[in-house]
């Protein structure tokens, strides 16, 4: 399976900023669920909370009402796409530096954070954590040490050095700026709450603080907010958009906008677009939950084959459950999701998935339903065939663990157990989009928007 990578959020100017932080990254729990951290500023100093874990369980109200004072804030939940799973890399990541204490948060990976790392390390600096986010501190504290940068200068000449993708927050002092990479490649929208300014990753975070949204960070911006208002800048020219599509394939809520796109309305179109490209008669479409949700729809929709929810969720499975015994096998697949037993048996079934990574959880999901008697199973899948590693913050970094960089169609859907396979074209996907032209396609075609350097996703401590 894929594993989500991080979740920012940040707040300027209100009373309650630690709590709506709480909340912000409560709503972008799906971004992450390894660890998560707030930091806010109390007129006087940085404080911080951070812990391994779901939200829920790293904060309580003691920390939320006494501990975590201040009216600015910055949150952040991670699941490591690099660094290891350790509480020293929990973020935002905070140090001092002369009068000014630093936080930062980042969602993205950084293509060239091994040899930044290697020679910073060379003129002396100490790194804490094997995350490349910390690369970026000590650049922004390089800069305004030797050239005596303010900090918004030191921000900007950190930023131009680093390459790949990157959204960050950054807390300095009573300023709160927040960063987007040239190419856009991952989201940040800006928003507002009464006279407060509020950031997110996604947009369902808004919602549930009654935010609106205003606009996106601009490819290439750094947006300050501080004492003086709101100010915005081009540290860099946009270098031409190349948004993560997986984040409206796979990632982001459906009840997010991200990228000025709704995401439900994207994922239904992926299924239409796949129902005229390969049908098939079948008794109905089903999806595996959740991620295969929208597209189902929006297959049934176009297909006009009935829709049916025969594979049940169970919504109640943390992180971490007491494991079974060896014989217990597949135990953590079928603990999540269970079949409806007599809606399967003796049935032609036209399963919808997102994508398909290494397919062995598939595997174990069609085996099932053919043990309870399907007649036919047909996959459809609703993007393209991954054949190429993500450098840019997607788990799926090697690409001897693609299933499709290694093998034909008709192998894979013999492997997973199906009567026919299709995967979503090129074409369709983009059909499915606004803005064709601006997404990084890297994962199916190959073609890298920032060419990754040597020992791109790795970190010297890893």
């Amino acid at each position: 399976m894929k594993k989500e990578y991080c979740g920012l959020f940040g707040i300027y100017n209100h009373p309650e900023a630690a709590r709506m932080t709480y909340f912000g990254l409560y709503a972008q729990q799906h971004r992450g669920q390894e660890s998560a951290g707030i930091v806010t500023w109390d007129g006087s100093k940085l404080r911080e909370q951070k812990g391994m874990g779901l939200v829920a369980d790293v904060f309580n109200e003691s920390h939320l009402s006494e501990q975590l004072k201040g009216n600015i804030a910055i949150g952040h939940v991670r699941y490591s796409t690099t660094g290891a799973s350790l509480l020293r890399n929990a973020q935002p990541f905070m140090v001092r530096f002369g009068d000014t204490m630093i936080a930062i948060a980042h969602n993205g990976n950084l293509v060239n954070a091994h040899e930044l790392r290697v020679e910073l390390e060379h003129g002396g600096a100490i790194f804490q954590t094997t995350m490349d986010s910390e690369v970026i501190v000590h650049l922004i504290a390089r800069n305004m040490n030797v050239d005596g940068d303010c900090i918004e200068d030191a921000v900007a000449k950190a930023c131009r050095r680093v390459k790949g993708a990157f959204s960050l927050l950054i807390q300095a002092n009573e300023k709160l700026i927040a960063v987007r990479d040239p190419h856009g490649i991952r989201p940040l929208a800006l928003g507002r709450v009464g006279d407060s300014y509020v950031l997110a990753s996604e947009t369902c975070a808004f919602d549930l603080l009654e935010a609106d949204c205003l606009r996106s960070i601009r490819p290439g911006e750094m947006l300050i907010l501080d004492g003086e208002g709101q100010r915005s800048k081009l540290y860099a020219e946009p270098n031409g958009r190349k948004q993560c599509i997986f984040e409206l394939i796979y990632f982001a809520r459906p009840d997010s906008d991200v990228f000025g796109q709704n995401v439900y309305g994207c994922r239904k179109a992926m299924g239409m677009a796949l129902a005229n490209e390969a049908p098939v008669d079948a008794d109905f479409v089903m999806p595996f939950p959740d991620s295969g949700n929208y597209a189902a729809v929006g297959y049934a929709q176009a297909s006009g084959l009935p829709y049916e929810q025969c594979m049940i969720r169970n919504h109640y499975v943390g992180r971490t459950f007491i494991q079974p015994s060896q014989d217990m096998r597949d135990f953590s697949t079928r603990v999540k999701l269970n079949p409806v037993r007599s809606m399967v048996k003796d049935k032609r079934l036209l399963v919808v998935e997102d994508s398909i990574v290494r397919g062995t959880t598939i595997r174990t999901r069609v085996k099932k339903l053919r043990e309870l008697g399907a007649r036919e199973i047909h996959m459809r899948v609703a993007c393209p065939s991954i054949k190429f590693p993500c450098f840019y913050g997607i788990d799926f970094s090697s690409k001897g663990e693609l299933i499709a960089a290694n093998h034909a169609v008709e192998d894979i859907a013999r492997y997973i157990g199906l009567d026919s396979l299709h995967y979503l074209s090129i074409p369709g996907l983009l059909s499915s989009v606004e803005g064709p032209d601006n997404f990084c396609l890297a994962c199916f075609d190959g073609d890298y928007p920032i060419p990754p350097c040597e020992g791109a996703g790795k970190m010297c401590l890893e």
